[in-house]
């Protein structure tokens, strides 16, 4: 099954600047999920994210604040209960994620997700966790419970559908 840009949802799970730099390899995982969220942007796909504790751990790091349509704060790992599939846009039953910690907020948010009924891309390149097993262990198990793994590149390109689409070059220029 192939993401469409119409049917998606962007939701990048805690990128907060008192977090990231405990995330292994946390600039480059921010850069992904930035490079992704331009991508979302371009092609309106609607992006939300979420801060677990924003009065202790801080706000997101401010370059995805700006990209977003909608923070929401959350005290649950799990961004469910504290009411991101309330916000999500009507009509749009494709989720595309990444962030951290993959194998704790990221991955129990994607799993609710997936038991709500949603479709579920996982952003394999666009997720961190303090230990990288721990971010490998959590992607296996997202595989094994129903979510597609995908790549920044991939999700673009699903997203376009072809080189003829108007925002192709300008996409393409972000990836290289």
């Amino acid at each position: 099954m192939l993401m469409k840009a119409d049917q998606c949802t962007l939701v990048l799970i805690d990128l907060q600047e008192k977090l990231m730099p405990a995330i292994s390899q946390g600039e480059e995982v921010v850069d992904r999920c930035l490079t992704l969220a331009t991508i979302a942007g371009l092609l309106d796909v609607p992006i939300l994210a979420t801060e677990q504790l924003p009065d202790k751990l801080g706000h997101n790091v401010d370059a995805v604040r700006e990209l977003c349509h909608q923070v929401i704060p959350k005290h649950h790992f799990d961004a469910c209960p504290d009411g991101l599939i309330d916000r999500l846009p009507e009509g749009r039953q494709q989720v595309v994620i990444g962030g951290c910690e993959t194998h704790v907020c990221m991955m129990q948010t994607a799993l609710s997700l997936l038991d709500a009924g949603f479709k579920v891309w996982v952003v394999a390149d666009a997720t961190g966790s303090r230990n990288e097993f721990d971010r490998d262990v959590a992607l296996d198990r997202l595989h094994q419970s129903g979510a597609r793994i995908v790549t920044v590149e991939m999700a673009a390109f699903e997203w376009m559908r072809d080189c003829k689409h108007p925002r192709f070059r300008d996409i393409q220029n972000l990836i290289k």
